[in-house]
């Protein structure tokens, strides 16, 4: 099965990103890049920004507080308790969440914005930016990034049926959708966990392609170092096997209830 592709709507002149988003970001030391990454999702049109701070020694917080964002502090370490953490005490006005990098990279185009606007207005219940679709944005991706993109995809793809692209940071997501995934890891494989809850659940997913951009300022945490990008990798293989071996003793589990006649509780939609 692939993933559905549809195209920008690049003469849909509001280039804004859909009513009632709350922008995510995880940060740690951001200091020479949050500030901007705040005001561009704001002039994009987010209702909210969250930055996270994930245990920041510099000035991280007050830059992103004084830009407009509202900040939350998470002083466990991990991508996925950060992102957890900007789901707390949502606001009920607020039917969408936005997962960014606090570092610009995520940056959208007036033209990717349509896009990503368009999809949602179609009933989109999770949107993935797709790095990997022009050669300019692949190549400013390392090689390990490239490699561990390419092996959870097949991983998704083996396990689940599914083909994406890109495991990338930044990704729209219903927020009925996203309390029906139950999301539970809080290390690396938080956005591996959403793609593979999203197909279990039956939503509908849309993958379009993104601008990938140079961070603004410093060196990324995960793939700016080696111990990093062997830290995060470990981390992402370790949860996606587990996930693997859950949906399939699941599977098993239905495919008996069914032999059985038995109704399987488990299947339900979040809609």
């Amino acid at each position: 099965m692939q993933t559905t592709r549809l195209p920008t709507n690049s003469g849909d002149n509001r280039s804004r990103l859909p009513d009632g988003v709350v922008v995510v970001m995880p940060a740690l030391d951001e200091v020479g890049a949050v500030a901007s990454s705040v005001q561009q999702w704001l002039e994009a049109g987010a209702a909210r920004v969250r930055v996270v701070d994930n245990g920041s020694r510099d000035g991280t917080s007050e830059q992103a507080r004084q830009a407009g964002a509202e900040v939350l502090p998470e002083p466990r370490r991990g991508f996925g308790a950060a992102a957890w953490r900007g789901l707390q005490s949502w606001p009920e006005d607020c039917q969408w969440v936005l997962f960014a990098s606090a570092d610009g990279s995520d940056r959208l185009s007036p033209a990717e914005l349509d896009g990503w606007r368009a999809a949602a207005c179609a009933g989109a219940d999770l949107i993935v930016g797709d790095r990997t679709a022009s050669d300019c944005s692949k190549a400013r991706l390392r090689p390990v990034q490239r490699m561990g993109n390419r092996l959870s995809c097949f991983v998704i793809r083996w396990g689940w049926g599914r083909r994406f692209a890109d495991i990338g940071s930044l990704r729209l997501v219903r927020r009925t959708a996203i309390d029906a995934m139950d999301l539970r890891d809080r290390g690396f494989g938080w956005n591996v966990e959403m793609q593979t809850r999203a197909i279990e659940l039956g939503l509908r997913i849309v993958e379009l392609p993104v601008e990938h951009r140079e961070r603004l300022h410093g060196e990324s945490k995960i793939s700016g170092n080696f111990r990093g990008t062997v830290r995060a990798g470990a981390g992402i293989l370790r949860s996606l096997g587990w996930f693997l071996v859950r949906h399939l003793t699941t599977r098993w589990s239905r495919s008996r209830s069914v032999l059985r006649g038995i109704p399987d509780p488990s299947l339900h939609h979040p809609r």
